[in-house]
């Protein structure tokens, strides 16, 4: 038979953690330096104000008065002031929608109403996501134009969104 040799009682092994501590130290400077570079942006739109009656035309309107739509429709995008004032339309070109037109004809909005900050979009079903962000870059900031900081010169940039009404056109 053999002999049990008794040994005594074991001693629990250290592990070492040296090496995945420093490893965690870099890591977690790592991630702390890339999220400085790292944005991300927010864009804050509004609900659009109720629907109101359309008063009678004054000429004597100020720039708070302007209450900029911009709607975009399947074959269109047109530039209306829901108080009925003045009306552009943007027929879609062979390649898609007329984003160049639309944004030289906001800049001139923001010319006659330098004070202005709002507008709203009005969206017709099925209009593609892609076209609402273009849209809306260009009711946001007027690329041609830098500021001293090299930032864009900015036009509306409190949007709205909604749903368009019911185009007259088709009735």
């Amino acid at each position: 038979m053999k002999r049990r040799i008794s040994r005594g009682p074991r001693d629990a092994e250290e592990l070492d953690l040296t090496a995945m501590i420093n490893m965690m130290v870099i890591l977690v400077c790592f991630l702390l330096i890339t999220a400085v570079f790292s944005r991300v942006t927010v864009l804050e739109l509004k609900m659009p104000p109720a629907a109101q009656a359309t008063p009678e035309k004054d000429t004597s309107r100020k720039n708070e008065d302007l209450a900029l739509e911009v709607i975009i429709r399947k074959n269109s995008i047109e530039i209306a002031d829901r108080n009925g004032d003045f009306y552009k339309k943007f027929d879609s070109l062979k390649t898609g929608y007329d984003i160049r037109s639309l944004g030289q004809q906001l800049r001139e909005l923001k010319s006659r109403f330098p004070k202005k900050r709002d507008a709203s979009i009005l969206l017709e079903d099925d209009i593609a996501y892609e076209i609402l962000v273009q849209v809306m870059d260009s009711l946001r900031e007027d690329t041609t134009v830098r500021n001293k900081d090299g930032s864009s010169a900015e036009l509306f940039p409190d949007i709205s969104i909604g749903d368009a009404p019911p185009n007259e056109s088709d009735k």
